[in-house]
């Protein structure tokens, strides 16, 4: 078993045929089916069956997928490790950010660590968190900043960075918006405007609505938080989001924010990397760097 008959497996698990695979790896059809052959003749097992025109891949397959995609990225990181040797700090950095960080958090810490590290070429995915996480288990990324509860993620090391609350957002002509506080009661007969099913910000606001009895009567669901902003300019309903999305409009006026009623944080912007021995040396530093960054500002 060697890494270019793995590398070919993968391509081939990931959908691909075997012509699309032998094109992503610029080798010919006959050698690609040359590797699968002997991989599954080294292991002994079928790997993949036939079917019209594709390869399905077996249980056997499915069972030796995340091994392969392990020792891939480690012979990766390997040969990246040692090319940043030689080109003294050039690389490649892959991070996974969900959407709050991504948007609100992220970009001023970006640009800081490149004016640092100019030689190291920065690949940001946007993904809901739990997409970021799975990319991260699968060695697709080095490093997540997502925004999560405060649940372990086995696996994983997670490093909040700062607290990230949610709030009650409201239109300023909104009868609720001239009230320092709302009381539940206040809120059950409203439409609630939240984030799409899966995000962290759902999955708390439905904890937080369960632990405080309250039922949503009528919810409008959206798939980004820009859109709940400008439908709730537009007064249509209530809505949840995390506090550091809604800054800007707060301070221009433009929506008005309240504390949720018996709301307790569990929410936290956070850092999140493998539990392995050896981190790269980029995956290093901008550990670091974002841990030095909020301590800095008073928020680690």
């Amino acid at each position: 078993m060697n890494v270019q008959q793995l590398h070919v497996f993968l391509e081939v698990c990931g959908g691909k045929t075997l012509a699309d695979a032998a094109d992503k790896l610029g080798l010919k059809q006959p050698t690609v089916s040359f590797h699968l052959r002997k991989l599954e003749e080294e292991l002994g097992v079928e790997l993949f069956r036939k079917q019209s025109r594709s390869l399905q891949p077996t249980e056997a397959a499915a069972d030796l997928l995340p091994y392969a995609r392990r020792i891939v990225f480690l012979v990766e990181e390997a040969r990246l490790t040692m090319q940043e040797r030689r080109e003294q700090g050039e690389g490649r950095l892959r991070l996974g950010a969900s959407y709050t960080p991504a948007t609100y958090v992220l970009p001023p810490h970006l640009a800081a660590y490149r004016q640092l590290y100019p030689g190291v070429n920065q690949q940001l995915t946007v993904k809901q968190a739990g997409a970021v996480l799975s990319m991260l288990r699968s060695c697709e990324i080095d490093i997540g900043i997502v925004s999560l509860s405060d649940e372990p993620q086995e696996g994983l090391i997670i490093q909040p960075l700062v607290a990230d609350e949610l709030k009650l957002l409201l239109a300023p002509v909104h009868p609720l918006a001239t009230q320092q506080q709302v009381n539940l009661d206040e809120l059950r007969e409203e439409t609630f405007l939240l984030h799409e099913t899966g995000s962290t910000s759902r999955t708390l606001s439905n904890e937080w609505a369960n632990a405080v009895g309250l039922k949503w009567q009528s919810v409008m669901e959206l798939g980004a938080i820009e859109t709940i902003k400008e439908t709730l300019k537009c007064n249509m309903g209530i809505g949840i989001l995390p506090h550091r999305s809604v800054k800007r409009e707060i301070e221009a006026g433009e929506l008005v924010m309240r504390d949720l009623p018996q709301y307790v944080n569990r929410r936290h912007i956070c850092l999140a990397y493998r539990e392995e021995e050896q981190l790269s040396p980029h995956v290093r530093t901008f550990i670091a760097f974002m841990r030095r960054t909020f301590l800095e500002n008073g928020k680690l």
